[in-house]
Formats: C-alpha cells, structure tokens, sequence
C-alpha cells in the first residue's frame, strides 16, 4: 500500500478545503487532470489526460468522513476505472488530518486492483513508485500553496523551468567537455530543488500502518 506523508503550516480548515473541493483537488493533485461531482452520495468522476486526445476517466466515492474531539479528522473513498489502458481496475484509500503545533500532519494511504490482466502486476512493479512519486510531488505542491501562497499552475511552471536548466547544464557540459559531464550529471540530479518548486523528497514515504488501516475500515462503517 503507498503511504505519503507531510506537514503543512497552515489551519485545517484550509487543507481540509483545499483536497475536499473538487475543482481545488484538481489543481494540485498531479495525478488528476479534472475532477468533478457527479450524481449525490459523495460520488464524483476524475480523468487524467495521458496524451492529447488520450484521457482515461474513472468514478470515485466518498465512504465517510469522521472527525475527532482532538481536532483530527479522517476521510475514505473508493474508486473504479474501467478504461482499457488503465492499470488501477478498482482501489481505495483515506486521508488523514491531524493538527499539530507546528500545523497540520497530512497523508494518505491508498492501494488497489492492477488491470492488464497477467501483465498487471508486472507493470504495477515500475507504475506504482511512480504513482507514489507523483503522490508526494502533489503533497508538496499543495504545501507550498497553502504555506506561500504560490498557484499550483506557477509551481508547475517553475518545475519544468528548474527540470529544463538542469538539462541545459548537462547538455552544455557535455558539449564543452565529456569530463565535465562526470560533475554535471550528479549536480544536476542530486542538487536540491529551490525552495519554491514542488519536491517528493520533502514528503515522507512510509509503510502503511496498521492503526490506519483499522481507522479506514471504521469509517467506512
């Protein structure tokens, strides 16, 4: 199960609004091109455009909500896709808000059903890291919107400037010197991201734990 996880300076309230709602989710969530309400009982629809003109669209649930005295509060969904080229068949997950002194510890857990038949779960094996890197870099995406104030779309913007100059260092290294690509490439992949573009290594990856797998199956309920 991929379980991502990190601390957002801001009110609950604000982190609640910002993944709850829909068209806010869209936007920061990477893994998501549009998200919208559909029908009633907490059911909504989510596409993910690959290519142009190659979307994969899927429905999704909310099975409940629960919050706590303390403040925290916990949300779980189920969701389904039966495109054709979609690996995820079937899943579900929660997400996990408790206030701290320094804010709110946000993260989730999620798992589901590959497709593909007898090829799923081996291209589940390269698809799921990414899956879980894509979790994390939109974790942070959020974080640096609620915390800076910084729109996901300029985030977005500044990650593929930062993505294009680090190539451009390597490119032009290698142009110059073929030894200078020995020092370019590793500055170029391990040097840390500026402070205002998303970053999945600021997110915490963990196990998943069983007291939230015993939290997601009471909500359920």
């Amino acid at each position: 199960m991929l379980y991502v996880e990190t601390l957002i300076r801001a009110p609950i309230g604000r982190v609640w609004q910002h993944t709850q709602d829909p068209a806010r989710h869209s936007r920061w969530d990477l893994r998501f091109t549009r998200i919208e309400p559909y029908g009633s009982h907490g059911r909504f629809r989510y596409a993910t455009r690959l290519l142009p003109g190659l979307t994969i669209a899927g429905t999704g649930q909310s099975a409940g909500e629960r919050r706590r005295p303390d403040g925290s509060a916990t949300s779980v969904l189920r969701f389904s896709c039966d495109h054709r080229l979609s690996l995820i068949r079937s899943g579900h997950g929660f997400w996990r808000y408790q206030p701290t002194a320094d804010g709110v510890r946000f993260w989730t857990g999620y798992d589901y059903t590959p497709g593909w038949g007898r090829c799923g779960p081996v291209a589940d094996r390269i698809f799921r890291p990414v899956f879980g890197w894509a979790t994390a870099w939109s974790f942070d995406r959020l974080r640096l919107w609620l915390e800076h104030g910084v729109p996901p779309e300029r985030s977005r913007d500044q990650a593929l400037a930062e993505v294009a100059g680090r190539l451009t260092l390597v490119a032009v290294a290698v142009a110059l010197d073929q030894r200078l690509a020995l020092l370019a490439v590793p500055l170029a992949v391990l040097a840390p991201p500026l402070p205002g573009t998303p970053a999945a290594r600021r997110c915490r990856p963990r196990h998943y734990r069983r007291a939230a797998a015993h939290t997601e199956q009471k909500v359920a309920r």
